[in-house]
């Protein structure tokens, strides 16, 4: 009994947190998701309305929709990005020079994410850096429009999920023992096909993780697409702060909330799901 006691007592704050930050939110959001708005009065029920307003309303769905596109299109170019660079790190550079460059790759994170955005606001704008330079060396004759576009939010959303997935991916890389590439090698296996049926099966927990993390982070950030996209093309949590800032509609912003959370846990699920199927 004394040690059960003890054992609730180490888990008994972190279960409080949890409940109280987390799970009562979420009813809470939950129940609201169900409520309705007359005039400016909070009505408490059971109505599906605000469930219905999103296939109702073409820019709510439109919001979720491009919430998807640039989520799944910054996934899938950070991890084309990131694996590369990981293999670099774990297998190119000696290993007395692979902290100083893993501190290296991680340094945008010691910026301001706020500071960030801004940075490649600059870069991308029509008298930015990039417009600036292919004008000089006679690719372009006009300045591009690259920034207020989903090609800066992008961008943006790149540059910082590839430092995770790079570090995630190597995580992976330099646990494997050199053994598995000299068996492939000794089988007769090139190199292409020692890191096709070899290394990359090995590397796929680091692959999906990083992926999970990038399309979490990804898919509920509002900084990034309302400072690079310039409001050209809404997503998600920009619609849910325009209800709760400009409309006060609680219960709409609550169901968008909820949805949100609905493609996280299916998301969620995905991951697990291969993750499972790859330890058979």
């Amino acid at each position: 009994m004394g040690q059960r006691a003890k054992g609730w007592g180490f888990v008994a704050p972190a279960l409080i947190w949890t409940l109280a930050f987390f799970i009562v939110p979420f009813i809470v959001m939950g129940a609201m998701s169900f409520a309705t708005l007359d005039g400016r009065n909070l009505v408490w029920g059971l109505s599906f309305d605000n469930y219905a307003a999103l296939a109702e309303r073409r820019f709510l769905w439109r919001a979720i929709v491009v919430s998807l596109e640039i989520t799944v299109t910054v996934t899938i170019v950070s991890v084309l990005l990131a694996y590369p660079l990981a293999w670099i790190i774990a297998f190119n550079v000696p290993p007395r020079w692979q902290r100083l460059v893993l501190l290296l790759t991680i340094l945008p994170f010691w910026t301001s994410y706020v500071v960030r955005s801004y940075a490649w606001l600059l870069v991308l704008a029509r008298e930015g850096v990039v417009n600036q330079t292919l004008m000089n060396i006679g690719l372009i004759a006009e300045p591009l429009t690259l920034a207020n576009t989903r090609f800066a939010t992008v961008t943006g959303f790149v540059h910082f999920f590839v430092m995770l997935l790079t570090l995630t991916i190597y995580a992976n890389l330099v646990q494997l023992s050199p053994n598995y590439r000299r068996a492939a090698q000794d089988l007769g296996a090139n190199a292409f096909q020692t890191f096709r049926h070899v290394i990359l099966p090995l590397t796929l927990p680091g692959i999906v993780t990083g992926a999970f993390l990038t399309f979490v982070l990804c898919i509920g950030d509002y900084v990034t697409p309302q400072i690079l996209g310039g409001n050209t093309e809404l997503t998600v949590p920009q619609v849910i702060m325009v209800q709760l800032g400009r409309r006060a509609d609680f219960p709409l912003a609550a169901a968008l909330a909820i949805v949100l959370m609905g493609i996280v846990t299916l998301a969620y699920l995905a991951a697990a799901r291969w993750l499972r199927l790859d330890r058979l």
